[in-house]
């Protein structure tokens, strides 16, 4: 009736399959064990109600289901999968071992699998419920297994997908280790707004507000971000279905059009939105994965998802309402009877010099150049600023933008965040390719939670930010601390965060292996990070020094990606605009 079929990309791939099982087996604690990322072993032991000696075996068959008892089931499917298509899928890639014994049963039974062929089956001694050993993934296609990645990158796709299924049932508990140590250890929650705090942190609860609506299509309950809270990463976005997770770009579209002018562009709400629908109405095998699914309805459940972000935007926003028809209120202040006894007894008069003429002006004596200057007589201006001797007097900056400055064909304008893109972008390809860049140490260290998966990423690009200039300490298990940062980038506090944001961007995306086509497309994404986020000019000195860094770059004149960094005006244009 349908032709099903498991796809296992990575061992992330393994984990979510075997964990959706034992969910589905009933399981009330599962436990899973990852060694080397998973290239060498992924278990998962569950206490659900485990198989029969014969299903166990038919469990590793192609097509094997022990979940549906009848074709018209599969239009109302409410278990996450096929024991038997994930096992397959499995054991047609990897050395598999099944332990399993039910209640009813006095001894269990054990089945071993390598290459889709059974290497035999025998009776054990084993607790009820299912322990599955996969080992040695993709030993027999050595394609396969060359291109997974590095072992932080397979352990932050584990990481993933175990928070995925996690999150869908806070009753049961989960623990997840790699390597002999704890990532994640959850217990049973009271609610799903517990489970996401146990595994994503209070940070993350502390910045949410309640979802709720029914409709006549869907039921929806969930959690929004504040508004306040969006940040420019993607990563913190949940949709489920009947206890599914998945993946839905239009959908999103529906919540990120509840923050219509709420957030600002390019940033993302952290949400996390179940619904509830009639298995009938949706189907889940579209997707190899069942990442993504489709509703019958989905323009109605678009409005729905829409209409209930809106309303809980509105809630987030409310202010303290003022209670007129309550006489005890007290949200106006009340003015009393003797307020006549507190009013001024006369009224406050203003002194004016007539005789002052702000046009008076006399020659200034500090001025050490042979053409006239004056300022006004009553401040000395001229004492506020640099001593005229030293070069910076030729410099101007213009609105923290531009820096005006005599060339010796007229006047040289730089275009100061560019400049600094220039200079970060030959410091930071130095430094990627020879001598590590130097750091500025914060004066106060700041830590910032990221998560799990993304403190994985920190630990994988330890060696490139360290050549940068970032001294970025992993601290538990989600958190990092920003000890210092590369000179030139600010590091005045507060601002951890949002460079921990803007890194965690540039480290997702991985441009290219080759040799150095990732060293210049790492020194471009964080010079433009630099720049953006880099020390203000505040006095002459500092644009002075600016101009000799860039002068001393190999290409002055434009920026890695082409755009003009220097313009000059010459002396007879600027002598046609007078």
């Amino acid at each position: 009736m349908i032709a099903a079929g498991e796809v296992v990309q990575r061992p992330a791939s393994v984990v979510k399959e075997l964990m959706e099982n034992a969910v589905d087996a009933g399981a009330s604690d599962i436990k899973v064990v990852v060694s080397d990322a998973g290239r060498t072993l992924i278990q998962v032991i569950d206490n659900g109600s485990g198989m029969t000696p014969d299903d166990a075996v038919l469990s590793f068959e192609r097509h094997a289901t022990s979940k549906l008892s009848s074709a018209e089931d599969l239009h109302h499917i409410l278990t996450f999968g096929f024991r038997g298509e994930a096992l397959a899928s499995i054991a047609a890639v990897a050395e598999v071992t099944l332990r399993t014994r039910t209640a009813s049963e006095e001894a269990g039974v054990e089945v071993s699998m390598a290459a889709s062929e059974n290497k035999g089956t025998r009776e054990v001694s084993c607790p009820v419920g299912t322990n599955i050993s996969v080992r040695n993934l993709f030993y027999n296609i050595p394609a396969r297994r060359k291109f997974l990645k590095s072992d932080n990158v397979e352990l932050r796709h584990i990481v993933e997908e175990f928070q995925r299924v996690a999150l869908t049932r806070p009753d049961i508990a989960f623990s997840l280790t790699h390597n002999g140590r704890e990532v994640h250890v959850v217990k049973p929650a009271k609610s799903f707004k517990f489970r996401i705090q146990d595994l994503l942190g209070p940070a993350v609860v502390g910045d949410i507000i309640d979802l709720e609506a029914d409709t006549t299509i869907a039921r929806l309950r969930g959690y929004v971000g504040k508004p306040e809270s969006a940040r420019k990463l993607q990563g913190k976005q949940f949709f489920f279905v009947n206890g599914r997770y998945f993946r839905s770009p239009y959908l999103h579209k529906a919540v990120m059009k509840g923050y219509e002018n709420l957030i600002p562009e390019g940033s993302t709400p952290s949400y996390f939105i179940y619904l509830e629908v009639d298995p009938a109405a949706v189907d889940v095998n579209i997707h190899p994965t069942k990442a993504e699914i489709k509703f019958e309805e989905d323009q109605l459940l678009f409005q729905s998802i829409f209409a209930a972000v809106k309303e809980a935007m509105g809630r987030s926003g409310d202010a303290g309402s003022i209670e007129f028809d309550n006489p005890e209120a007290r949200d106006i202040p009340v003015i009393g009877t003797r307020f006549e006894e507190y009013r001024p007894s006369s009224t406050p008069t203003v002194g004016v010099d007539w005789n002052y003429d702000p046009f008076t002006v006399t020659p200034d004596p500090i001025g050490d150049l042979h053409t006239s200057r004056y300022i006004d007589k009553s401040p000395n201006y001229g004492a506020l600023f640099e001593d005229r001797t030293m070069p910076t007097s030729q410099i101007l900056v213009v609105q923290g933008k531009y820096i005006l400055t005599q060339s010796a064909s007229g006047l040289m304008i730089v275009h100061v965040r560019r400049a600094q893109e220039r200079i970060f972008h030959d410091r930071f390809l130095k430094a990627l390719t020879g001598s590590a860049h130097v750091s500025q140490q914060a004066l106060f260290p700041e830590q910032v939670s990221v998560g799990t998966e993304d403190r994985l990423l920190f630990d994988e690009h330890a060696e490139i930010l360290r050549k940068l200039g970032f001294d970025i300490a992993p601290f538990g298990t989600d958190t990092v601390v920003v000890n210092g940062v590369p000179e030139g980038y600010s590091a005045q506090p507060g601002q951890a965060r949002p460079l921990v944001e803007d890194l965690l961007l540039i480290l997702r995306d991985d441009p290219s292996s080759l040799p150095g086509v990732l060293e210049e497309s790492l020194a471009q994404k964080f010079a433009v990070l630099g720049a953006s986020a880099g020390k203000k000019l505040s006095s002459p000195l500092e644009a002075q020094r600016l101009v000799d860094s860039l002068l001393q770059c190999e290409n002055p004149e434009f920026t890695a990606a082409g755009r003009r960094i220097i313009s000059i005006v010459p002396a007879d244009e600027l002598e046609k605009r007078f």
